[in-house]
C-alpha cells in the first residue's frame, strides 16, 4: 500500500491496489480490487473485483458489492449500498479518439454523480453521468439511470421510472 493511505484495512486480503487512497477508520477491501487517489468512509465495506478510480469519494458505513465501477466525478454519501455490478459513467459521448488522435483528459467533460445518504443500487444497474440519486431512494436492479431519482423514490427498468405508489418521480 502507498505511504498516502490515511489508514490501513482493517482486513488482509491478497491482490489489491491501495494507491493513495484516503481511508477512515474500520475500513474492510477485499481481494482483487483497484482503489487510486479516491476517499472511502470509516466502516465502509468494498467487495472483490472493484475499482474505485482517483476522484471518488464514498461515504462511511457503505456497502460497495463485487465488479462494481465507480469513476472520477462520483460521490457516494453515508450509508449508501451498491450492488454487484453496478457501473457508473462520467462521460455522455465516451470517445476513443479526438481529431484522429487518443482522447486526453481536456477532450471530454467530467459529469458529476451524487448518491445521496441511505439510498441502495440495485446489481446491475447503469448510472449515467450528471444525475443525483436521492437519499434513501432505491434504484431496481438492471435500472439504468439517466435523470435524477426524488429522495425516498423506487425506480426501475430502462430508462429508470418511477414504481407506483413510491415517492415522487425522477427531475
Amino acid at each position: 500500500m502507498d505511504d498516502a493511505a490515511t489508514n490501513a484495512p482493517v482486513n488482509e486480503a491478497p491482490y489489491r491496489l491501495l494507491d493513495e487512497v484516503d481511508l477512515g477508520e474500520g475500513v474492510a477491501i477485499y481481494s482483487f480490487t483497484n482503489l487510486y487517489g479516491c476517499r472511502i468512509g470509516a466502516g465502509t465495506r468494498i467487495g472483490t473485483f472493484v475499482e474505485v478510480q482517483r476522484g471518488a469519494s464514498i461515504g462511511a458505513a457503505c456497502k460497495i458489492q463485487s465488479h462494481s465501477f465507480i469513476c472520477d466525478g462520483v460521490t457516494i454519501e453515508d450509508e449508501v449500498f451498491v450492488g454487484h455490478g453496478v457501473m457508473f459513467v462520467n462521460d455522455k459521448r465516451p470517445r476513443a479518439t479526438a481529431g484522429g488522435e487518443l482522447q486526453t483528459e481536456e477532450d471530454w467533460e467530467l459529469l458529476e454523480t451524487v448518491v445521496e445518504r441511505g439510498a441502495t443500487v440495485g446489481s446491475g444497474a447503469t448510472i449515467l453521468g450528471g444525475v443525483r440519486i436521492g437519499a434513501g431512494a432505491m434504484v431496481g436492479a438492471g435500472a439504468v439511470v439517466s435523470r435524477d431519482v426524488e429522495p425516498g423514490a423506487t425506480v426501475a427498468g430502462v430508462p429508470a421510472r418511477p414504481l407506483r405508489g413510491s415517492a415522487p418521480a425522477l427531475q
